[in-house]
């Protein structure tokens, strides 16, 4: 499985030794991606910019996705208010500003106890950070769905040879665990930035028992980039018919090649520049040099979350469709393996009226009529060839969307400071 670099809580010696590993895996790597490789995990990360000792704590500049997103109309309908998203990942650190009184208590699925409000990897903090962060003074980092609660439920601690033989690894066990319970604890949207090649029979069960329960899966449709299987095939939990699967766009919302492609892509959202937060404090740019379906995920969880929160009464099979039937594509009645039904438009989804016209996937509640009224903004849908993508090898089983994408470098003087005490 795979996460990425990250803030590291903890002793200061082992921070100091995580971050001096991530310094010359950069360097080995020509210093533009990160990676352990197990023999079930692998993890790259691109080098971020925007934090370290050198940097502003915070950065004034809001998330370049938020405007492709059109989420200043989507606010005018839903901030995601009263929505539990579960972050299905590495912990959430809810330390940062951004995240006070966002987080609720969750669990830690790897020791059985905790509350899952610890991250030593920073995957999860950072999804948590694109989905649900908060305005804070001096800086225009603010979620998708900054009125979302965040349910935080750590399936792993770290990767790597070392987290294997800790037994702190990612494994599909742990993730359909951490899928049932949050949808136990009534989460609205359960996030996976996460897949794997391989349909899982307890993770296929876990999908079930949380659609039946009220609950949307929203998950990665795979990262080429960290797979060590690079075709076009099913990635899961997202290939599973009641998970909508997202897949990412570059920073022009075009289609990316760093994003696994097929039959089981739903819908695409922005990965790349992607500003959120990290572990402990401050901002931090995420996927400078190509996209992350990680992020993408996070993404389309929280406009999940505003159209759960204006549509309490649908299903989730509604949500995801509002979503797909909206979303920006070159031909309203045809989807493509790159991007699915097209790039999200939340805006658009919390606006959308179902009357069985609308060109596009078929409605799960409306039997279609012959008259299409409804059309979904054009985007331009340009293939790019990722240049990297026969570079990066590894074992990986399970992959992670996207990448954990923290500046190790820049960061390693924060990794070997005091933390406060929750």
């Amino acid at each position: 499985m795979t996460s990425g670099a990250r803030p590291r809580p903890g002793s200061s010696a082992s921070r100091a030794g995580l971050a001096l590993r991530a310094v010359l895996a950069c360097a080995v790597l020509g210093g533009t991606s990160l990676a352990w490789v197990a023999d079930a995990p692998a993890a790259t990360a691109a080098v971020e910019q925007g934090c370290g000792d050198e940097a502003p704590r915070y950065l004034d500049q809001e998330p370049p996705a938020l405007a492709q997103l059109g989420a200043q109309e989507a606010w005018r309908f839903a901030t995601g208010d009263g929505v539990v998203v579960a972050v299905v990942d590495s912990g959430v650190d809810d330390r940062n500003p951004h995240l006070e009184g966002a987080v609720a208590d969750g669990r830690d699925v790897v020791t059985g106890d905790g509350t899952g409000r610890t991250d030593t990897w920073g995957h999860g903090t950072a999804v948590a950070g694109i989905i649900a962060a908060r305005r804070v003074a001096d800086s225009g980092v603010v979620g998708l769905a900054p009125g979302a609660r965040v349910l935080p439920v750590r399936v792993y601690h770290a990767e790597g040879d070392d987290a294997v033989e800790q037994g702190v690894q990612p494994t599909p066990g742990r993730i359909a665990a951490g899928i049932t319970w949050a949808a136990a604890q009534g989460a609205t949207i359960i996030n996976v930035s996460m897949s794997t090649d391989a349909d899982d029979p307890a993770l296929r069960a876990a999908v079930r028992d949380a659609t039946a329960r009220g609950s949307l899966v929203v998950a990665s449709a795979g990262n080429r980039n960290t797979a060590d299987d690079k075709a076009d095939d099913a990635r899961y939990p997202a290939a599973y018919p009641e998970v909508l699967s997202v897949a990412a766009v570059d920073a022009e919302l075009r289609p990316t090649d760093a994003s696994i492609h097929g039959e089981h892509v739903d819908v695409a959202a922005p990965g790349a520049q992607v500003l959120t937060v990290y572990p402990g404090a401050g901002d931090c740019w995420y996927a400078t040099t190509e996209p992350a379906p990680s992020w993408s995920t996070a993404y389309a969880s929280a406009a999940a979350a505003l159209v759960a929160e204006r549509f309490p009464d649908e299903t989730p099979a509604q949500w995801a469709y509002r979503l797909e039937v909206t979303a920006a594509r070159a031909t309203p009645d045809a989807r493509t393996d790159t991007t699915g039904w097209g790039v999200i438009r939340p805006d658009v989804a919390l606006q959308f009226v179902d009357d069985g016209t609308a060109a596009g996937p078929p409605s799960p509640v409306r039997a279609p009529t012959s008259t299409s009224t409804v059309t979904a903004s054009p985007i331009v849908v340009e293939d790019t060839v990722d240049p990297m993508a026969q570079a990066r090898e590894g074992a990986v089983w399970w992959v992670l969307g996207g990448t954990a994408a923290v500046a190790l470098v820049a960061l390693a003087w924060r990794l070997v400071s005091p933390r406060r005490a929750r």
